[in-house]
């Protein structure tokens, strides 16, 4: 028998249904893949926080030490520059421990102090030299195993070759636990000090301060020169094959990786202009470099916004066109270029594959006081912690990337509420 032919209303009854059929398996895998991106997010945040949060704390000892004037002065004058800072903190552990003999067991008991004590009680001296024959009580801090252990990141249960502190190292530090002399306090110096081999004195103020200098570099040169060329092309520069030329390369100096910037800085800025490596002054000259076409494309999309008839109005009561660009267009597209400035800028606080290429790489202990001081970046003080197989520059690693995603999204919420402060209706 023939086959029935389908009315067009049962035609159009089965289209909806494969229509709606299609519909809800899409929404259902953008649903799916929204979710999927939350939950790596979330996985992300929650690692990071539990292996970073630990750094803000630092283990601190109590000791009592004799400023004694016969080690800081043996040969009656006291030079707090060659004096013996290391000897009053052993001898206050050979007086906490007496029962500590031998050589060897000394050098592991002097171990569970850093070597920052040395420099503390220096410092205390250096403020007040009155002080030279008294006692004093002083928290110090701890050596980093004896953190780690505090902080339940080295299990004494393990065989003691497995672990860096000795069977006795950790009788000793539960013994100072069990008569108060040891307590974990807001981790100060990791605000303030620069890196230092100690990961308990390593701090990230020089890779901050090092960042710092950089983005003032790049602010202060790329966004004139950005908004300045977006304004020439999109409303002064004839369409031409040149300017189509230049169009195209901007657009494709954006997609460039950004250590091919890395690696013409170095061989501009350092080898031909022969500007100091590892400066902030460099590092911001290439990092200018890299988001110029940023600001430049972002700029341009914000002239574009502008309505023909903001424009048209201007001519049309006898403005010149600088006034008209100068008067009505950038007020109206500044919310953006800036948008675009500030993202821009943001991009340039997480790079570190251009600043490897100029020597920002290298051991910076000092805090950088000029754009042409030694300095590293945060980005990579990261790379070089996490490069190290101490478990306490591992936390250090963590705590940094917090901070540094902290100012990420400060810039990028600058960003947001900018523009809705700024934005005009028309």
């Amino acid at each position: 028998m023939p086959t029935a032919k389908m009315n067009t209303r049962d035609k159009v009854a089965a289209g909806l249904g494969r229509r709606r059929r299609k519909e809800y398996l899409f929404r259902f895998i953008g649903i799916l893949a929204t979710l999927v991106g939350v939950l790596f997010l979330g996985v992300f945040f929650t690692s990071l926080i539990a292996n970073g949060s630990s750094a803000f704390q630092q283990t601190f000892m109590q000791l009592d030490i004799e400023l004694s004037a016969d080690v800081l002065a043996p040969d009656g004058e006291l030079d707090l520059a060659y004096a013996d800072f290391d000897g009053l903190v052993r001898s206050s552990l050979r007086a906490e421990f007496p029962e500590v003999s031998g050589r060897r067991d000394r050098r592991e008991l002097y171990r569970l102090v850093s070597v920052g004590a040395a420099y503390q009680i220096r410092d205390l001296l250096l403020e007040d030299p009155s002080l030279v024959g008294t006692m004093q009580t002083l928290w110090v801090p701890a050596s980093s195993n004896v953190d780690m252990l505090m902080k339940g990141n080295i299990d004494a249960s393990l065989e003691e070759k497995l672990r860096p502190l000795s069977d006795k190292q950790i009788g000793w530090i539960e013994s100072l636990r069990q008569a108060g002399r040891l307590d974990s306090r807001f981790n100060v110096a990791l605000f303030t000090n620069g890196d230092s081999r100690e990961p308990e004195l390593a701090g990230i103020r020089g890779a901050v301060m090092g960042s710092v200098y950089m983005l003032l570099v790049t602010v202060a040169l790329s966004f004139p020169i950005g908004v300045a060329a977006a304004i020439y092309l999109e409303e002064f520069a004839p369409r031409s094959r040149w300017s189509d030329l230049i169009e195209v390369n901007i657009n494709n100096l954006a997609a460039v990786p950004s250590i091919v910037f890395g690696l013409l800085g170095l061989a501009v800025f350092i080898n031909w202009v022969a500007l100091p490596r590892s400066a902030p002054l460099v590092g911001g000259l290439v990092l200018t470099l890299l988001t110029l076409p940023v600001i430049i494309i972002a700029s341009r999309a914000a002239i574009k916004a502008v309505p023909p008839s903001i424009r048209e109005a201007a001519l049309g009561l006898g403005a010149s066109q600088t006034q008209v660009v100068f008067h009505h267009v950038m007020p109206l597209a500044l919310p953006g270029m800036l948008t675009g400035t500030i993202i821009g800028m943001s991009r340039a606080l997480g790079e570190s594959a251009p600043l490897l290429m100029i020597g920002m790489v290298a051991f910076i202990v000092d805090v950088p006081g000029s754009f042409s001081d030694p300095a590293t970046a945060l980005p990579v003080q990261i790379y070089l912690w996490a490069d190290s197989p101490e478990r306490a520059f591992a936390e250090r690693t963590s705590a940094a990337i917090i901070v540094l995603l902290g100012f990420l999204l400060v810039m990028n919420l600058a960003a947001v509420i900018l523009r809705k402060r700024m934005e005009r209706k028309w």
